[in-house]
């Protein structure tokens, strides 16, 4: 009967991802034509989502995220079953409660629900500001980790590639041009 409007997990790494992707396309353009300048450049791949799932700090940022929208998932539940409960007892009393009794406790549970779904989009909003901070911190550490790579190895730009979650960004690219264990690795080793 009521539908519940708690959010799904993986919604919500889908949507980080996403954000990743386009933060990753948008640098990606300026050192494209930068390195086309000079004529001749090298060109490697990076996968950021496996960066982030795959690295020590990456891994527990994503946690901590899990269990703070798991945490409020938990509240609503228990909201849920309450308002649940509220209905059933309406409607089991209903035809031994007087109008006026019978308003005040549709009121009630009216002003319940109202409160419940406002707190649902408050926190649905709570949760996807805390994963575009999460992006924002993890794409400049992404950065850095793959500047260093990318100049041990003398690559003139690094794309992020993308993947099945995300948007696929490069399609194609020889082996030996993809980055993302190596980033890992540094970025392991920077960020503890």
């Amino acid at each position: 009967m009521m539908k519940t409007t708690l959010w799904n997990v993986q919604r919500s790494k889908h949507m980080c991802l996403v954000m990743i992707a386009g933060l990753c396309a948008l640098s990606v353009t300026s050192e494209l034509a930068l390195a086309a300048k000079k004529g001749s450049f090298r060109v490697g791949v990076i996968d950021p989502q496996a960066v982030i799932e795959q690295s020590k700090a990456g891994r527990r940022a994503l946690a901590g995220l899990k269990e703070h929208a798991q945490a409020r998932e938990t509240v609503m539940k228990n909201d849920q079953k309450e308002l649940e409960k509220l209905q059933e007892e309406l409607s089991s009393a209903s035809s031994t409660l007087g109008d006026e009794e019978k308003k005040r406790r549709q009121d009630r549970f009216t002003q319940k629900f109202q409160n419940w779904q406002k707190r649902g989009q408050e926190f649905q909003a709570e949760l996807g500001e805390k994963q575009r901070e999460l992006v924002e911190e993890y794409m400049k550490k992404i950065e850095q980790a793959t500047s260093i790579v990318a100049k041990r190895h003398g690559f003139d730009v690094v794309i992020d590639k993308g993947s099945q979650a995300t948007l696929k960004i490069v399609i194609y690219h020889r082996d030996g041009l993809d980055l993302t264990n190596e980033v890992i690795k540094e970025f392991n080793k920077r960020f503890k």
